[in-house]
């Protein structure tokens, strides 16, 4: 007994067995019982979303003995006959293999005639833009005024390959592609009926391979089935797709969110080893940051393969400015992936750029830009041996009466209530870990005043852009959070500061400038250089 396969057995048979397109059996099903039908249909969309099967429908719709209707009784010869493919007056055409105009001359020579058994002959082309310009020319007239028993039916899966003049005379049918989890639900279906077990993490990598495709889905259905000998595990499954392990995603994250230099190396090696798809891998990396920021921003994520436990452990130990910045690298990490020496070596740089560039490192960067911009890291601090030593982040700085007027001087400690202690305000930020915009909002505002559960800030003037809804808002969260108070209330007013956060901090930087460039001309080396070479010593600024 001969074996069908699982694609070819399970197309729909009538608009109520379609899966995820919907919209298109509404309109044919409204049109046939209203009996307003067109004379040329264009149905477009990917491979495998059932352009073809839909045509055949609507054959079998037009021509049930029981009546012209959108419910064919499936029993009578004309719809088995279709069902079979060897419907008289059905004739399928593959616009790939006859392509030239005289064979699409002798197709219409016999248009004039009247079916030989149903009520209307129908023209059913397939990949109808591989015709050629001719062949399309040829068509035209008897495109546009039919005889009244001819049906067009025309399929394609790119719709711009064909001439305007061809799509004015046609009602166009777009099929969507389906989503994973409406395939995985249908694989479920199909493998209930055939007495199949199967694991619904393997149902869920073939939906997603499948990449829209019902025909696809079915096609490695089926493959899975031989495969694992008639059981679908997970596992084998993955292995038979050459799936991505799942685990080497969340290891990688997880090192690059914590930190962990010998994790990251360690794990780039085992992916030498398996001689992984890093082009892959990258997009499962990318999906998973998609669904991360998904959590993170709207609290719950979209479908995905990966559980979403581990997504929510992931999401929670991240900001949503890092996930964004991750994202992006991971994109440009991808496009760059060709022009590597090798694959490996892409995906090893880009790892590294995504370890490097991590907005969480610089907690006191003071510009206002972009919160998923990546920040340079500062210049190193000359040796202690040198001339004249610049003192680093934290020591004590020249006195105020050696400082230049124009900067401004840093914040004198100030009591913030019983939470805070004696800490004053920049010493908190650094505890918040804040990033992106709520940093930039938190660096320009001083500590006004707390008393309980009420908080007030004090926003310079100049900087009032950064007073948005969503900074303000994950500013309160962080200070809940760090006090231990969920009924903190924040507050910020606006005022005209002489001293915030950002301004010291400007100072100070400006203030190590100054100190490193004294350093440098003092220099003997440097000295030696300018005497004998007319050495200049200049200022490099900083990339923000």
């Amino acid at each position: 007994m001969s074996y069908t396969v699982l694609a070819r057995k399970w197309r729909p048979r009538s608009f109520a067995e379609l899966v995820g397109q919907e919209h298109v059996a509404r309109a044919l099903s409204n049109g046939l019982e209203q009996q307003r039908l067109h004379h040329a249909f264009l149905f477009t969309g990917t491979r495998g979303v059932g352009k073809t099967t839909i045509a055949r429908i609507l054959a079998k719709c037009l021509n049930c003995e029981q009546g012209m209707t959108a419910t064919p009784c499936g029993e009578c010869a004309a719809c088995q006959d279709v069902d079979a493919g060897r419907f008289i007056d059905l004739i399928e055409v593959d616009a790939a293999s006859r392509t030239k105009v005289d064979d699409t001359r002798t197709l219409l020579d016999n248009v004039q005639y009247a079916p030989t058994r149903g009520r209307y002959k129908i023209y059913l082309i397939d990949e109808v833009h591989m015709l050629s310009t001719h062949s399309f020319n040829a068509l035209l007239k008897t495109l546009e005024e039919p005889p009244e028993h001819v049906k067009f039916l025309l399929c394609t899966t790119d719709p711009r390959k064909l001439p305007i003049t061809v799509l004015s005379r046609c009602l166009q049918f777009h099929l969507k592609r389906l989503p994973p989890d409406l395939i995985q639900t249908q694989l479920k279906k199909i493998t209930d009926a055939e007495n199949v077990s199967a694991e619904p993490q393997a149902l869920a990598l073939i939906a997603k391979s499948a990449d829209g495709s019902m025909r696809d889905a079915l096609s490695l259905l089926d493959q899975a089935i031989a495969f694992g000998a008639g059981r679908l595990v997970a596992e084998e499954v993955g292995s038979m797709l050459g799936a991505i392990d799942q685990t080497q995603v969340r290891g990688f994250l997880d090192a690059l969110i914590r930190r962990d230099a010998k994790a990251l190396r360690d794990l780039l090696t085992r992916l030498r080893e398996q001689a992984v798809d890093y082009s892959g891998l990258l997009d499962e990396i990318a999906s998973t940051l998609q669904q991360m920021a998904f959590i993170k921003t709207l609290g719950q994520g979209s479908d995905a393969v990966m559980e979403s436990g581990l997504i929510d452990d992931l999401a929670a130990a991240i900001s949503p400015e890092d996930i964004q910045v991750f994202y992006q690298l991971c994109l440009i990490g991808k496009r760059e992936l060709p022009l590597a020496p090798d694959p490996a070596v892409g995906f090893e740089m880009t790892a590294l750029r995504l370890f490097a560039f991590h907005p969480m490192k610089n907690t006191t960067q003071t510009h206002t830009a972009s919160p998923s911009a990546p920040v340079a890291p500062k210049a190193p601090q000359p040796d202690p041996t040198s001339r004249r030593r610049i003192p680093g982040k934290g020591e004590q700085r020249q006195s105020a009466a050696e400082r230049p007027d124009d900067l401004p001087q840093p914040m004198t400690k100030s009591p913030v209530g019983d939470a805070a202690g004696d800490d004053n305000w920049s010493s908190q930020l650094e505890k918040l870990r804040l990033g992106g915009m709520t940093q930039q909002l938190a660096m320009n505002s001083t500590l006004k005043s707390m008393q309980g559960d009420h908080i007030v800030l004090q926003l310079d003037q100049e900087f009032s852009q950064l007073q948005t809804p969503v900074a303000v808002e994950r500013l309160q969260s962080a200070l809940r959070t760090h006090f231990k108070r969920p009924n903190l209330a924040l507050k910020i007013e606006l005022a005209t500061l002489e001293s915030t956060p950002a301004r010291v901090e400007a100072a100070a930087r400006a203030q190590h400038e100054l100190e490193a460039r004294e350093a440098a001309e003092h220099d003997p080396n440097v000295q030696l250089l300018q005497e004998h070479m007319g050495a200049e010593v200049k200022r490099v600024k900083p990339i923000d």
